[in-house]
């Protein structure tokens, strides 16, 4: 089963992201945004997703995308490790949050770094 440690893993593997401790859980940043986070029941984690795709994203597959109603006003959208097919798909929502976060410097840098790009995971 997917988990935290999976998270961090492949998140860390991201040029430039450097992980940093707030409200009580890990967050993973680029540039000194954050991308990612761990909250404390490590059964989800949040990532950047612009508001108006969320909501098509949500009814598209609820049973893995949803958003507590304290971050309804936020750019964010939950996944839960559980509803995840496999690292492949992990990566690429996290490699999506990343590059919402990222300088276009870095995202210029590595334009291989995108979701559906085939890696060694």
């Amino acid at each position: 089963m997917i988990d935290a440690e999976d998270i961090r893993r492949i998140a860390l593997s991201f040029p430039e992201t450097v992980e940093k401790e707030a409200w009580n859980m890990p967050t993973f940043r680029v540039a000194g945004k954050m991308y990612v986070t761990i909250p404390d029941d490590q059964t989800s984690f949040a990532v950047r997703c612009p508001k108006h795709e969320r909501s098509e994203l949500i009814a598209a597959e609820p049973q893995k995308f949803w958003v507590p109603p304290h971050e309804a006003s936020s750019a964010w959208v939950r996944v839960r490790l559980i509803a995840l097919e496999d690292l492949v798909e992990l990566r690429d929502i996290l490699v999506d949050s990343w590059r919402q976060a990222a300088p276009d410097r870095l995202t210029d840098e590595h334009p291989d770094l995108r979701p559906g790009a085939v890696t060694g995971e």
